[in-house]
């Protein structure tokens, strides 16, 4: 068991943007378009779907905002750390030019929706900065505001950055936002739900089936169907392929506190250069002011001290910013393309109703809601001049984007425990509460957790997308694949796929 960490163990998002009440899929419906996911990607474009007079179904696994986009910062961007300079050296300026245009038209888009929808989420226009502490990274930051000055983006090098803290300096996008991404995603339901259209929730999509030529595509949930003529698959990682569109991805995970914030509150949204990479927003939240501070982020496949990140994170709040205690804390895994760019379009080349909204890059307010622009115009049969360079049939690197390594590829049979344990009842016995570990039963690796009572719960430990071994995340208390960042309930749920079936259940000896 973790030792004790300040803060709620949950996203200041989640924990306060109130309920929803959605009804569950029961029975059989037609639509225009499915879309599955109802985070900022899906939910985007089931609105910009809908305004152009589709019937569009959403279907969310959970409750809405309980995914990726309500684990965000809440930044909305087009300055994503140094990411001009770097697709511009790694693909070339008009593609960096385009990346830039469509996140930039993003932001826009989403204050537009804000306003438009009446939706209360803490909109505010404030200006991003990617800063510098050190002389090498002062360089490098003033070669990113050159680059993303030519490329026609509000982008400026400044020596006034207004943190508490001394930097060197920093690239400035004036007019970009920050908002509640909770609050926002209810914005974008209610828009959505009525005149044709409908939200559900609580309905975990188990399989999807393309159509053939001039036949429905096929959506199934545990207790109804959706036919359209078009899906949208937007959630983390892709599903429904067998994973071969997930293998230009790999998953990194990510941590934030949230922090009462001190009396002479944070101007601007910031993301730091130098490493341990830091990023910082202040946030007012039903009356209380916080201050998040995000980063120690790794490969989701590595292992790692969870709580060590948290205390880490925590103390750079109070000592750099000032802040309290933690009073929330999270993490999330974002899914990471292999070349840099996000992955939007048909879910493979030969798909004839399946499409795609994947690879976010950590930035998912202003690339997902890019991404769903360019799938709202490509089915509504308009052209969209990002399409071609998010286009999701691209081909894709064998090797690691920029410095960060992707997690192991999909075995083709379940891994095994590399020492079976030779007494697995009595491994599972010394487990303490709060402890997990993976044992071999009767040949089979399965998952045992010891619950607060003493009681131990076994479920298979192969996941159920493409059969890797789960390991067990102490502070989140959950099962996690390394392979392609399904994450699971002690009791076998689902809690993040691409697995769409449960953990089944163990017995122990």
């Amino acid at each position: 068991m973790a030792d004790h960490l300040d803060g709620r163990q949950t996203s200041l998002w989640v924990a306060t943007a109130g309920t929803t009440g959605y009804p569950v899929l029961d029975g059989d419906l037609e639509a225009d378009v499915a879309v599955v996911g109802a985070g900022v990607a899906g939910l985007t474009a089931a609105l910009a779907l809908k305004r152009d007079g589709h019937a569009v179904i959403v279907l969310d696994a959970a409750r809405i905002g309980t995914g990726v986009t309500g684990h965000t910062t809440g930044k909305v961007t087009a300055l994503h750390r140094l990411a001009y300079t770097e697709l511009a050296d790694r693909h070339g300026p008009e593609i960096a030019r385009t990346y830039g245009q469509a996140n930039q038209a993003a932001v826009g888009h989403i204050a537009g929706v804000v306003a438009e929808e009446g939706i209360d989420c803490d909109f505010r226009t404030v200006s991003n900065y990617t800063y510098a502490e050190s002389d090498d990274t002062l360089a490098r930051v003033r070669d990113e505001a050159d680059v993303a000055a030519r490329l026609g983006l509000p982008a400026a090098f400044t020596s006034d950055v207004p943190l508490p803290f001394a930097v060197r300096g920093a690239v400035r996008f004036e007019d970009q936002a920050q908002l509640h991404a909770v609050k926002y995603l209810h914005g974008l339901a209610r828009a959505v739900d009525g005149s044709g259209s409908r939200v559900f929730e609580d309905s975990r999509v188990i399989s999807v089936r393309d159509g053939r030529p001039g036949s429905a595509a096929t959506v199934r949930t545990a207790r109804g169907t959706v036919r359209a003529r078009e899906v949208v698959i937007a959630t983390n990682v892709p599903f429904g392929d067998a994973g071969s569109s997930a293998r230009g991805l790999f998953l990194h995970r990510s941590y934030i506190v949230a922090s009462p914030s001190p009396a002479e509150r944070l101007h601007g949204t910031f993301i730091s250069v130098d490493e341990p990479m830091r990023s910082i927003l202040a946030a007012d939240v039903g009356g209380d002011s916080y201050v998040l501070t995000g980063g120690e982020g790794h490969p989701a496949g590595e292992a790692g001290d969870a709580a060590a990140r948290y205390r880490r994170l925590a103390a750079f709040s109070r000592e750099r910013l000032g802040t309290g205690d933690a009073g929330f804390r999270w993490s999330t895994q974002d899914s990471m393309p292999l070349d840099g760019l996000p992955v939007v379009g048909r879910m493979s080349p030969g798909a004839g109703h399946l499409h795609i909204i994947t690879g976010l890059r950590k930035w998912g307010l202003t690339n997902g809601t890019a991404g769903a622009l360019i799938l709202a115009d490509t089915l509504s049969g308009r052209h969209n001049p990002w399409a071609a360079v998010f286009d999701s049939t691209r081909t894709m690197p064998a090797g690691p984007a920029g410095s960060t390594r992707p997690g192991p590829a999909a075995p083709e049979e379940p891994e095994q425990p590399e020492q079976p344990q030779a007494n697995a009842r009595e491994t599972a016995d010394a487990l303490r509460p709060g402890e997990g570990a993976v044992v071999e039963v009767d040949g089979r690796p399965t998952a045992v957790f010891a619950t607060e009572t003493g009681d131990l719960l076994a479920v298979s430990a192969i996941c159920t997308h493409l059969g890797c071994t789960v390991e067990f995340n102490p502070d989140d208390a959950t099962w996690d694949c390394p392979c392609h960042g399904s994450r699971f309930a002690v009791d076998g749920t689902v809690i993040q796929g691409p697995a769409a079936e449960d953990l089944p259940r163990r017995p122990l000896p």
